[in-house]
C-alpha cells in the first residue's frame, strides 16, 4: 500500500530530506515520526478503515503529515480547500460525514459547524500531545487494512454544480509523487486542483 511504500523508504534513507518547504526541511525519518504520532491520535478518535478524515490545511509540510498520518491510520482522507465559499465546504462535510477534521487556526474559520472532531495543527497544545505519542508505524493488519478500503473523497464540481464525491479505493501506488525517491504518495494536487510545492524530494 501507498504509506507502506512510503515506510519502505524511510528505512532506505531515513537522513535524506523528504519535504522542503520555504525555509523548513524534514528528513524522511521526521516525517515518517510525525505522521505517525498524528496517526495515533486518529486511531484514538476513531479513525480506522472507512472512517473519514477531512483535511483543510493551506500549502505546507503539514500538509504531507496530514495525508500520511490519515493513510497510516487506516483512514479515507476528503480534501477541502480553503479558498472554497464556506457554502461549498460544509456541504462537502455534510456530504462525507468526517470523524475528525484536520485543520489550522486560519483555516478552521471557513468551517461551519460539524460534529467531526476538530484537530489544530499549528496548536502547541496538540503538537504537545502529539509528542507523548508513539512514533512506530502502525502495522495494517492489526487494523484491519487492504488495499481495497476507501482511501479518499474528492469532490468535483458535478453536472448541477452541487460538489459530487468521488469515492477512491486503490491504495496500491497509482502515479509517483515527483522526485519521491521511490515513495510513492498521492499528489498533494489532489488537494486543492493544482501542483503543490510541499513535495517530497
Amino acid at each position: 500500500m501507498v504509506h507502506e511504500l512510503f515506510e519502505q523508504q524511510v528505512r532506505r534513507q531515513p537522513d535524506a530530506p523528504a519535504v522542503l518547504f520555504e525555509d523548513r526541511c524534514l528528513s524522511y525519518a521526521q516525517l515518517n515520526s510525525q505522521a505517525n504520532r498524528l496517526a495515533h491520535r486518529l486511531r484514538q478518535l476513531g479513525v480506522g478503515p472507512e472512517q473519514r478524515v477531512a483535511i483543510c490545511l493551506q500549502r505546507s509540510e503539514q500538509l504531507l503529515v496530514a495525508l500520511l498520518a490519515v493513510l497510516k491510520a487506516g483512514g479515507a482522507y476528503v480534501p477541502l480547500d480553503p479558498a472554497y465559499p464556506q457554502a461549498r465546504l460544509a456541504h462537502m462535510l455534510l456530504d462525507s460525514q468526517p470523524a475528525v477534521v484536520l485543520a489550522q487556526q486560519v483555516t478552521s474559520e471557513h468551517l461551519q459547524d460539524t460534529d467531526a472532531a476538530l484537530l489544530l495543527l499549528d496548536d502547541p497544545a496538540l503538537q504537545q500531545q502529539l509528542q507523548q505519542l508513539p512514533d512506530q508505524d502502525l502495522p495494517s493488519a492489526a487494523l484491519g487494512l487492504t488495499p481495497r478500503n476507501l482511501a479518499y473523497i474528492i469532490y468535483t464540481s458535478g453536472s448541477t454544480g452541487t460538489p459530487k464525491g468521488v469515492h477512491g479505493g486503490a491504495r496500491e501506488r497509482d502515479e509517483p509523487m515527483d522526485g519521491a525517491g521511490g515513495a510513492d504518495l498521492p499528489r498533494p494536487r489532489a488537494v486543492h486542483g493544482r501542483p503543490q510545492r510541499a513535495a517530497a524530494v
